[in-house]
């Protein structure tokens, strides 16, 4: 009786509001209806796949160059998989969340769930700060490599401004995203963002097989073992895109869907990783370890520029993605949250833009800012807080016997989940925290010694007279 209650509390009230989202938008435009308000299956799927593969996928030539091109396939698959588990064991957590809230009859209507507030209902507020500080850390860092990223990108088309002028430019640029109230309204954004990383991934593969190999290539990777853990930590942070998992839930209309959704993702996003790192490398070798964007060796003409300009428009996509959920936890703290003003709420948003356009100035290190996020703030964030939080939510019997989603029995039910957990927690923590923090920030370091902080122009050729 009580897994039919609770599958009656999902299927109800999931169904319900929509039906209520149907109602609410007959009354709209079909034009509004069909490009701004999404909360679908393939909604979701696209937002998850042009959210995971952005701007990183112009630095993955740089890892596989630091890791060698077998260690670079192997660590894409490897993580590839614990990204997606722990993907579904957020979704898993969320509906457990949701579900125990509406026996109580709180309604989620005007309210987006968050992952620390997940964490809060189910484990208490010890477990909701620590989320809650690794969650916005994450996704504050996430945006600031969005923008180191844009003006890396655009410097390569034109380079009459440095790139720091371009990333006060593109800062102003993007916190427009203000505007866009919750990730219903990226339904039309994240189908273009994924359109455009799979046009600049297959212009990486193609140009640089056209290109061939250049004079004296080497591919001598790995060489010491500070660059093979900083690449490994990228590729870590690659597929850890996963930290606004519960907002994209929460904005479909039956989340209990969610669960396969992220694989799948990730099956496409490596059909983009894969060949397009490996091709780069092949082509140039060495030389990517002083080039972390590989935009910067190919020859410039016009599917580069397309390449360019389409990763520029992907990165204002995924700033926004990042943005939103620190716009939410920005809202509820200062008690605007519920306001139906989308100028209001812009308004009090803007605040959230203005450290992250400060922190893109100071580190403008495109490349080693990756690894060195995934180490210290992806590895918790989205491997090992998940792992724990679902081990220990279910540690008891009877959390198990009433859980709303059981573990797959291709796994071995709780004890094989438990048992991967527990690899995630400490392969993750030993390697990805522990291996590679001591790398990426040895290599960050680096950086900050040649470059300077504040640098106006990072890894820019000099100027020909």
């Amino acid at each position: 009786m009580a897994s039919e209650k609770v599958e009656t509390v999902i299927a109800g009230n999931y169904v319900e509001m929509e039906r209520e989202e149907g109602d609410s938008k007959s009354t709209k435009s079909k034009f509004s209806k069909f490009f701004w308000h999404g909360g679908s299956v393939c909604d979701a799927w696209f937002s998850c796949a042009s959210n995971q593969v952005a701007q990183v996928l112009l630095t993955l030539p740089y890892s596989f160059s630091q890791l060698g091109l077998l260690s670079g396939i192997l660590f894409q698959l490897f993580y590839g998989l614990l990204g997606s588990w722990t993907a579904y064991l957020i979704s898993v957590l969320y509906v457990e969340y949701r579900t125990r809230k509406e026996r109580e009859k709180v309604d989620f209507r005007n309210h987006v769930i968050q992952w620390f507030e997940v964490l809060d209902g189910l484990l208490g507020k010890h477990w909701r700060n620590v989320g809650l500080f690794f969650n916005c850390t994450f996704l504050l860092f996430g945006s600031v490599i969005q923008l180191i990223a844009c003006a890396s990108n655009i410097y390569y088309i034109n380079d009459s401004l440095d790139k720091r002028t371009w990333t006060y430019i593109f800062g102003a640029c993007c916190a427009t995203t203000v505007f866009i109230p919750s990730f219903h309204n990226y339904r039309i954004w994240s189908f273009l963002g994924l359109m455009m990383t799979s046009y600049t991934a297959w212009y990486l593969t193609i140009a640089s097989l056209i290109h061939g190999q250049i004079e004296g290539v080497k591919h001598s990777g790995p060489t010491t073992m500070v660059l093979y853990f900083t690449g490994a930590t990228n590729i870590l942070y690659t597929f850890g895109g996963h930290a606004v998992t519960v907002e994209i839930m929460h904005a479909m209309w039956k989340p209990q869907k969610f669960k396969l959704i992220y694989l799948i993702a990730t099956l496409y996003v490596l059909t983009l990783t894969l060949p397009s790192a490996s091709a780069v490398y092949w082509a140039f070798g060495d030389l990517l370890l002083t080039h972390s964007n590989a935009l910067s060796l190919l020859p410039r003409n016009g599917y580069r520029d397309t390449a360019v300009v389409l990763m520029l428009i992907h990165q204002f996509i995924t700033f926004g993605f990042a943005c939103t959920p620190l716009y939410f936890v920005w809202e509820k703290f200062i008690g605007i949250h519920y306001t139906k003003s989308v100028f209001k709420r812009a308004l009090a948003r803007l605040p959230v833009v203005i450290p992250i356009w400060f922190l893109a100035i100071i580190f403008p290190f495109f490349g080693p800012i990756n690894s060195t996020v995934g180490s210290l703030l992806v590895s918790f964030t989205v491997y090992i807080i998940p792992s724990l939080a679902h081990m220990v939510t279910f540690s008891s019997a009877s959390a198990r016997e009433n859980a709303v989603e059981r573990p797959p029995p291709f796994l071995g039910g709780w004890v094989g989940s438990y048992c991967v957990n527990f690899f995630v927690v400490v392969w993750v923590f030993v390697v990805g925290f522990g291996f590679g923090g001591w790398a990426s920030m040895l290599n960050f370091i680096r950086q900050i010694d040649s470059f300077g902080l504040f640098t106006k122009c990072y890894q820019c050729p000099p100027h020909k007279a």
